[in-house]
């Protein structure tokens, strides 16, 4: 059989709130107790994985995660600021209901224009797909034939999930990544990938 690289792909756990949809982007927000305990759950899940390495984003989300999980497996997690959530410029920290009311023409132009539209002082898909993918081929290379654990978010792993699948960003809320969910996807020696789970 043709070796294969296996990265177990998760998002951060729930986070402060949740329970009013907000774009949080770059903004260092706080898990919530339920948020850390998912991340001790995908340990147990793990368990039986043979992590060798992990890489996470720089956000306290994602490193307080990938800490709890890389205890199991005697490793240091690797934190790369690449991996971050789309920087969403002057809407960091707002609900999407604040963005409709205040940015409503510019709330529109993005959902018809998902991956060119860039908010001001933000990203596009174009630039998060810039900086995030290059990090993923590169531990891929780095780790041939090896599992490693990558702790990201919900905008970053819908990239990363589509480029595996040669899907175009456009497509980015056609996958669903829900908080403590894990997603494995094997990349093999000749090029190809294939995601063996998404958000379970």
């Amino acid at each position: 059989m043709t070796p294969h690289t296996r990265i177990y792909l998760i998002r951060h756990g729930q986070v402060a709130g949740f329970d009013q949809p907000r774009y949080n982007g770059q903004t260092d927000v706080a898990l919530t107790d339920y948020g850390v305990e998912q991340y001790h759950s995908l340990k147990e899940r793990l368990t039986d994985a043979k992590i060798s390495a992990c890489y996470t984003s720089d956000l306290s989300r994602c490193t307080t995660g990938a800490d709890i999980i890389c205890q199991a497996f005697g490793i240091e997690p690797v934190a790369r600021p690449e991996l971050r959530e789309l920087n969403i410029g002057v809407w960091e920290g707002l609900t999407w209901d604040k963005i409709r009311s205040d940015w409503p023409d510019e709330w529109q132009a993005r959902l018809s224009d998902l991956v060119n539209f860039r908010v001001p002082q933000g990203e596009n898909l174009l630039d998060v797909e810039a900086r995030v993918i290059p990090v993923i081929n590169e531990i891929v290379e780095r780790h041939k034939g090896q599992e490693l654990l990558v702790v990201g978010h919900g905008g970053v792993n819908r990239i990363v999930l589509l480029n595996a699948i040669g899907a175009p960003l456009a497509g980015m809320f056609n996958i669903e990544q829900t908080y403590g969910c894990l997603n494995i996807i094997d990349y093999y020696v000749d090029g190809r990938a294939t995601v063996k789970l998404l958000n379970g």
